[in-house]
């Protein structure tokens, strides 16, 4: 699988529950959300900077919430929620294509440990043959 059918795939697959999501697609989905969500980030520490810095030395709290939840941070919250679907899709896939229900997914809100397991369950390889999530 190449970058552009795995971008594709995650969008076109973006509410799709069942079947599987090979290794390369989960990881190619991974970096192209990595790689459009960086300028969104440096927008909005770029963006926010000054008037954080500004509202601590003053000690406004509303200056400073007002810095930190500006028009660069809802920006962020909107690409993030665009992607929350898609990404959520392929990474029940990727468990599917390892042989493990998409319950695994819930793992990640076990403190640190959660995070590690589903990170060794998307590098670990796709199950031999056919599995029980094959449509």
């Amino acid at each position: 699988m190449t970058f552009g059918q795995a971008i594709a795939n995650g969008f076109k697959n973006y509410v799709t529950w069942k079947g599987r999501a090979t290794r390369a697609e989960y990881w190619w989905w991974t970096l192209f959300i990595f790689i459009v969500q960086i300028p969104f980030s440096i927008i909005f520490n770029v963006s926010s900077q000054a008037g954080l810095e500004a509202a601590l030395a003053a000690g406004d709290q509303a200056a400073y919430l007002a810095a930190l939840f500006g028009p660069a941070y809802w920006l962020l919250v909107l690409v993030s929620l665009v992607f929350l679907l898609p990404s959520l899709a392929v990474t029940i896939r990727r468990l599917h294509d390892i042989d493990r229900s998409g319950g695994w997914f819930w793992i990640i809100f076990v403190p640190v440990a959660g995070s590690i397991v589903l990170l060794v369950f998307a590098l670990l390889p796709s199950s031999e043959g056919k599995n029980r999530f094959d449509s």
